[in-house]
Parts: structure tokens; C-alpha cells; sequence
């Protein structure tokens, strides 16, 4: 296992499809997420994608999108179950802060859960607020990271 990891900037229909599957696997069967909830409006042109293959399985995602002329938001972080606890999740959001990078972003945002605070913060992201709001199903807190 991860010994054909092989990292995807997913932007042709088939290649979003599998960063899809990992959102369907992981969320939407995980925690009984409905696909209307899993898939917003923020699923559309011009959001990126980052998917990782495990020998071509899709194991692992992220999508970012533009919020403001220099701003971004990350989300939809998901690693299938079986493969969590093997950094995935850091491999997904250090690969699309390449990219981000790379297109001239300054200032990325996520919503994280709040027990995911300490995992973005080992990435460097810094709370905006304590304040706590409900995502969909989840808690979460603003988070916010400079490039």
C-alpha cells in the first residue's frame, strides 16, 4: 500500500470523478451525508482539485476555490478510512498550497472542524475566532493561513 502514490491536479471531468469517489466513500456513506450536502455549489468550474492515487485508486482529496482576489478556500479534505493515519491529509493540503501558490495566492481560509483544529494547526493555519458555527453536520472554526 502508497508504494504507487501518485499526486493529480484533477481538472478534466474523469479526473474530478475520483476525487468525487473519495468525498462519496468518506463522507457521504462515513457520516451519512446526503450528496445534495456533500456537493454544493462551490463543486463547479474554476474550483481545483488535488487527488492522490494509491496505484490508481483514489485514496485521498482537497478542492480549493477563489473567495477574493487573493484568497482561497481549502475544503472537502477527505482520506478514505483505511488509509488515515498515514499523513494523506497533509500530503493533499501541502499539495494544493503548491499550487495555490504557484497561481499567486496570498491568504488561504478553511472552515475546520473543530476536532481537525490541530491538524490544520500543525500546517500552519491560525484561528480567526473561537467562535464555533455549524457546517452542515459538523462544528467548525475559521482558519486562516498566509502564504
Amino acid at each position: 500500500m502508497l508504494e504507487a502514490l501518485e499526486v493529480m491536479r484533477a481538472q478534466e471531468e474523469w479526473q474530478r470523478a475520483g476525487a468525487y469517489s473519495v468525498r462519496i466513500q468518506g463522507m457521504n456513506r462515513q457520516h451519512h451525508i446526503s450528496l445534495r450536502d456533500e456537493f454544493d455549489e462551490h463543486d463547479c468550474e474554476g474550483t481545483k482539485y488535488i487527488l492522490l492515487l494509491d496505484g490508481g485508486y483514489p485514496v485521498a482529496t482537497c478542492r480549493f476555490y477563489e473567495v477574493a482576489e487573493e484568497k482561497v478556500t481549502i475544503g472537502r479534505v477527505v482520506v478514505l478510512p483505511e488509509y488515515r493515519g498515514k499523513h494523506l491529509g497533509e500530503r493533499v493540503v501541502r499539495e494544493a498550497e503548491h499550487w495555490i501558490a504557484e497561481l499567486g495566492y496570498k491568504e488561504i481560509e478553511v472552515d475546520s472542524r473543530v476536532v481537525a483544529v490541530g491538524f490544520y494547526e500543525k500546517l500552519g493555519f491560525t484561528k480567526v475566532s473561537e467562535e464555533v458555527y455549524e457546517s452542515g453536520v459538523f462544528d467548525c472554526v475559521k482558519m486562516r493561513k498566509h502564504m
